[in-house]
């Protein structure tokens, strides 16, 4: 048998008995798949990992607490053995040939009838890598190459092309704080099939230079005070590109619903008739504080945090933020948009409690290659952002986290 290639294919247990043997380390990581294909498993095991016991427990696998006997497999599509005794292995595999039941062996891979690939997923498609025969087997290289793969298709450098019509629509993709590594697997793969790009200044800009020269980039840029693009503008695009059959990514910078205007493009489309797909991004309220070596919650510091817009003052009629009530919080604020007004939030927060020396970070640029970070109190901050030329974008925090963070800097921060 170790003369000839293993045969590949796709095995459907939808409803169909699995049983694994063993409970340990080698179970734990193959229960999921099972589970997500739909398998009827049953586990015979006496012990297990914590992990295999909360799957018993949730009712995702039946859990017989017991060793293995002759007979477990008589009803069985596909058998994992995986225990620690030798002897029961042997045994449950040569039950499996007399059964005629497909087996993988963790212990012996030379005895079993099958072998489990290195799969991979993306969207749609599972990548399965497979040595060919049993002398040589390098399931490290194999792994390599089923990483490869998906990694290339999922952040688009290794692109099939789709045979089949494409539904054309927006996809609206939360990009992340900055840098480019930080958008999300699928973002990043809807980015690389799009045929138009319209991007916020502050998404990723470093991905648009990978994109293939017929994609037309479109500059939706907000600057503060300055050029913007305007919301129905940008809407008016998203809806054209659409209708003229295209693929359109609607690139933002964070999260799509986090002071992105998300919702607003999405219900423009919806009145439209245009499909839409939404993709969550990495915010900067979290992000760019972890950046810069500062959590938004610590233990015996933080048990809450709060995000707020900080584009109007406090004393503008058109807030909607409740500042006397954030100032008697004892969790972390993070303020964004707030660069220009921080001083009138932090008199605000300090007149109704706050302590003036309460701890302030601004971090500009968070997450790319210009990052900084500049330290204040709710006292000194508004005098601190002009001494340091501080400029949006930046992420502001308030609070004693930010003094856990300055005596613990952050890896490569």
């Amino acid at each position: 048998m170790a003369e000839h290639p293993a045969y590949p294919v796709g095995l459907r247990l939808t409803g169909r008995r699995v049983v694994v043997l063993g409970g340990g380390q080698v179970a734990q990581r193959r229960l999921p798949a099972l589970i997500a294909a739909g398998a009827d498993v049953l586990l015979v095991s006496p012990e297990a990992t914590p992990s295999v016991e909360a799957m018993a427990d949730a009712g995702e696998i039946t859990w017989e607490r017991r060793a293995y006997t002759s007979g477990d497999l008589a009803d069985a599509w596909y058998a994992l053995i995986a225990t620690s005794d030798p002897d029961a292995n042997a045994a449950a595999s040569a039950e499996a040939e007399r059964h005629r039941v497909w087996c993988v062996r963790s212990d012996d891979a030379d005895a079993a009838t099958a072998w489990t690939p290195a799969t991979g997923h993306s969207e749609g498609v599972t990548v399965a890598v497979l040595t060919t025969n049993a002398r040589g087997r390098d399931p490290r290289h194999t792994a390599a190459i089923r990483d490869a793969v998906v990694e290339g298709l999922r952040d688009g450098t290794l692109v099939a092309p789709h045979h089949r019509t494409r539904t054309p629509g927006v996809a609206l993709v939360g990009g992340g704080p900055g840098d480019p590594d930080l958008i999300t697997v699928r973002g990043r793969r809807l980015l690389a099939e799009a045929d138009v790009v319209i991007a916020d200044r502050l998404g990723p800009r470093d991905l648009l230079a990978e994109l293939p020269p017929h994609v037309e980039v479109i500059d939706a840029a907000k600057i503060p005070y300055g050029r913007y693009m305007a919301q129905e503008a940008i809407n008016n695009a998203l809806i054209e590109h659409a209708r003229q059959g295209r693929s359109v990514v609607r690139l933002k910078g964070g999260d799509p619903y986090v002071f992105g205007r998300g919702m607003e493009e999405l219900q423009a489309l919806a009145e439209a008739g245009i499909p839409c797909t939404v993709v969550p991004g990495i915010s900067s309220s979290i992000s760019v504080p972890g950046a810069a070596g500062i959590p938004v919650t610590h233990r015996g510091v933080a048990h809450e945090f709060t995000v707020v817009s900080g584009h109007v003052a406090p004393d503008d009629e058109r807030s909607l933020v409740d500042w006397p009530a954030l100032a008697k919080l004892t969790g972390t604020l993070v303020v964004l948009m707030g660069v220009d007004k921080i001083g009138r939030i932090a008199e605000t927060l300090v007149a109704h409690g706050k302590s003036p020396d309460t701890p302030v970070a601004l971090v500009q640029e968070g997450t790319t290659a210009a990052q900084r970070r500049v330290d204040a109190t709710l006292a000194t901050v508004a005098e601190t952002v002009v001494a340091e030329d501080v400029k949006p974008p930046a992420v502001i925090v308030v609070g004693e986290v930010v003094a856990v963070g300055s005596r613990t800097p952050a890896s490569g921060a």
